[in-house]
């Protein structure tokens, strides 16, 4: 893993922070082009809702477990 690519991922360090109980697991499916982000492992939702940038969040209870980006490779911002 070069340099540069542990600096992708320590940019993931407010975002972790942030996080319920400072834990993010993340899976990109390419051929989907869906983004999930777990904040809890194992997560069994019980309900999720659709937000209008097509994002479903998903709810164990009252509490936000994770949340899944549809068309994530258009969210990224481009560079020259």
């Amino acid at each position: 893993m070069a340099l540069a690519d542990i600096q992708e991922y320590v940019k993931l360090i407010p975002a972790v922070n942030r996080a319920p109980q400072h834990a993010v697991w993340l899976t990109y499916d390419a051929e989907a082009d869906t983004l999930y982000v777990n904040y809890k492992k194992p997560s069994h939702a019980t309900d999720s809702e659709m937000t209008d940038e097509d994002v479903i969040i998903r709810y164990e209870g009252d509490e936000i477990i994770g949340f899944t980006v549809l068309h994530a490779s258009k969210r990224l911002k481009k560079t020259a």
